[in-house]
């Protein structure tokens, strides 16, 4: 799995010119799901995602997290995380997952960060076409590759 995790000020997700879900201050998710991913995957980067320590404290120092902050979160699924770029300049989507394993996983996903972060994330609609406005706020932006953990 890979993830692009943005810190904001505020993000919205607009599908069809219907708002689906809307935030303040909190984090952006944009997730990746290649077909070797597993439960494993979601475990680690649920826990990596809720302490992340990317918000200021008191001193304007990255020393809290999203639950520290009682931040919100919207995750947005999205396959072009998984492109490879490496042979010609039309980017290859080969490693994303389908959709019978990728749709229960971003599912699962969402649901194990739900229950990590103590309420409910907002989140797009699978394979819908979305609009994702964000504000970032710093800019703090962070990618993590769940097979690539160091």
């Amino acid at each position: 799995m890979r993830v692009v995790i943005q810190r904001v000020a505020e993000a919205s997700v607009t599908i069809n010119n219907q708002t689906k879900s809307e935030i303040g201050h909190g984090l952006l998710i944009l997730l990746g799901i290649e077909e070797k991913d597993s439960r494993e995957d979601i475990e680690w980067l649920v826990k990596k995602i809720v302490a992340l320590r990317i918000f200021d404290d008191e001193k304007g120092v990255m020393n809290k997290s999203v639950i520290d902050t009682n931040g919100d979160i919207i995750v947005v699924s999205q396959f072009t995380l998984m492109a490879s770029y490496k042979k010609g300049n039309r980017p290859s989507y080969i490693k994303a997952a389908k959709h019978e394993i990728s749709i229960p996983l971003y599912e699962e996903f969402c649901k194990s960060l739900s229950l990590a972060l103590g309420k409910e994330v907002g989140t797009g609609e699978f394979g819908a076409d979305m609009k994702v406005k964000l504000l970032n706020d710093g800019p703090v932006t962070i990618c993590m590759d769940t097979h690539n953990k160091e």
